[in-house]
């Protein structure tokens, strides 16, 4: 165990007898002692150094910080690796200021020689929790407890930084921190301590090449950096995103690799089948993971703005694409007379298009679609069916002579030469019209998600018409109805409409 009592100028045990005078001239030895026996404090101690907010403390802190403090014990020993550690936790429980920000320089405090090495999805990210880091162990604060622990003045640069240390009047150079982005190439570089934090996001996470641009990134590029293969260890953090994002990578190969998973999802009330271990279940309150920060009036706000998909992945820690009922088609209000026209804020013409007129492909459909002021959403009309590219075209034409110039027209763009070809046919054959190609990312389950959560809560009104029994019934087996071209121009409708779906990464 270290020492309650160390030199200022050194490292050193002191004798008893200096120990007591040392203890009067400097009560913040206690501190030290108490932040070297426990990361938690430690945490608890030098917060103010990273945020304005008053810490907030919760179980899931107290338990993930042992953790971690065991982890790093271990690899300061210079011990086998027991295991990699998986963390799944929601956005806004201080995942980055514990894990990427905190947690190298508490273990510097203990073993300068540690090398570590972060990743987040974006170099910036990276680079601010590197920089946060940094400025924490160079602060008056951090100093006046560990004033033998200092950054290289001649590698101080945001991105890779060096310790020293300072001890009997001797420099000893240490370990330091190399802070990277997923893709970036590492030559040179090795660590014993990887921590990936958020590697994904929720955009990236929707695109088919980004995924796998960033499950290779984890397979062949970070887990190669490890200065010690027997030693050194991962600690991945981060908010689920789809089920073949890292987590659900790595987890797939448990019975191969040695890992630990730790899912905390934010609430148990749809999720309980979610945490792991499953005995964590008995920490929570009310349901609630933190109760204080993420209230159910939080949570019920966060899905409504991310959708049930984001909502059960990042908050459920369930990236699962829901299943058939989706959408709750008996919320749909049925309406038998147009709003007035002062209640209207908005009118959008959504075309998905297809270039078939055979009795079995994909149909194409044109969603009328307004915003009213109200702040609901109103269907008045939707065309559909099986046309040639030519009669598509002269009914989009005639469409949008019929709907007026106060409407605002979209039709998705298929990705390729043919579908950009397509798109600017149309866009020339709706001259004098406002016309817009549209080139949505992620598939049809993730783009419907924010428009399934407007209708299941009573927001979407649909004007009596001979086209509602087959609109609700598509809607009614969505994701898994025949046909999906109504959905899929009703949520590209709805997403104009309301703006795009926001998506963020709260990071502390």
């Amino acid at each position: 165990m270290t020492p309650l009592f160390i030199s200022q100028t050194s490292a050193a045990p002191l004798t008893k007898s200096a120990q007591i005078l040392e203890a009067i001239k400097n009560p913040n030895l206690a501190i030290r002692e108490r932040c070297n026996r426990s990361f938690y404090f430690f945490l608890q101690y030098f917060w103010p150094e990273i945020s304005n907010d008053e810490f907030q403390s919760n179980w899931h802190i107290l338990y993930l910080c042992a953790e971690l403090q065991t982890m790093a014990e271990r690899v300061g020993q210079r011990l086998p690796r027991e295991y990699d550690l998986l963390i799944n936790v929601p956005p806004g429980t201080t995942k980055t200021g514990m894990v990427s920000i905190m947690f190298p320089a508490w273990c510097w405090t203990k073993w300068y020689w540690m090398r570590f090495i972060t990743a987040s999805y974006s170099a910036d990210l990276s680079l601010e929790s590197a920089k946060y880091c940094r400025d924490m162990v160079s602060s008056e604060r951090f100093q006046h407890i560990y004033p033998y622990i200092k950054i290289d003045p001649d590698k101080n640069t945001v991105s890779n930084f060096k310790i020293l240390k300072y001890e009997n009047g001797k420099v000893y150079r240490g370990g330091g921190r190399y802070s990277t982005s997923v893709g970036a190439t590492m030559t040179g570089f090795h660590g014993h301590f990887l921590l990936p934090d958020d590697p994904l996001n929720p955009k990236q996470a929707a695109s088919e090449t980004e995924l796998r641009t960033c499950i290779t990134w984890v397979d062949q590029t970070l887990s190669t950096r490890r200065i010690d293969k027997q030693v050194a260890a991962m600690v991945l953090i981060q908010q689920r995103l789809h089920q073949g994002d890292p987590t659900g990578h790595l987890w797939e190969k448990k019975d191969k690799i040695r890992l630990k998973l730790i899912s905390l999802p934010g609430e148990i009330r749809t999720y309980a089948k979610q945490v792991y271990p499953p005995e964590l279940v008995e920490r929570y309150v009310d349901g609630l993971l933190d109760p204080v920060r993420m209230p159910w009036s939080v949570l019920e706000e966060e899905e409504v703005r991310l959708g049930q998909y984001g909502y059960a992945a990042q908050y459920g820690q369930n990236p699962t694409p829901p299943g058939g009922g989706m959408f709750k088609v008996e919320h749909f209000a049925m309406v038998d007379t147009m709003p007035s026209e002062v209640s209207i804020a908005a009118t959008v013409r959504y075309w998905d298009k297809a270039g078939t007129k055979d009795g079995t492909g994909a149909f194409t459909v044109g969603v009328k679609m307004h915003r009213l002021v109200s702040g609901k959403f109103f269907v008045s009309d939707v065309k559909r069916g099986r046309w040639a590219s030519e009669e598509r075209e002269r009914i989009i034409r005639e469409t949008a002579e019929a709907d007026g110039q106060g409407v605002q027209i979209y039709h998705e763009q298929e990705p390729g030469s043919g579908g950009k070809d397509s798109a600017q046919a149309t866009i020339r054959n709706l001259a004098g019209f406002a016309s817009y190609a549209d080139r949505p990312t992620g598939d049809k389950i993730f783009r419907a998600d924010p428009y399934s959560v407007q209708v299941n809560n009573g927001n979407v009104q649909l004007l009596r018409g001979d086209w509602n029994r087959e609109f609700i019934e598509e809607h009614r087996f969505f994701p898994f109805s025949k046909f999906k071209d109504q959905v899929d121009a009703g949520s590209g409708a709805l997403g104009k409409l309301a703006g795009k779906k926001e998506v963020r990464i709260l990071l502390r």
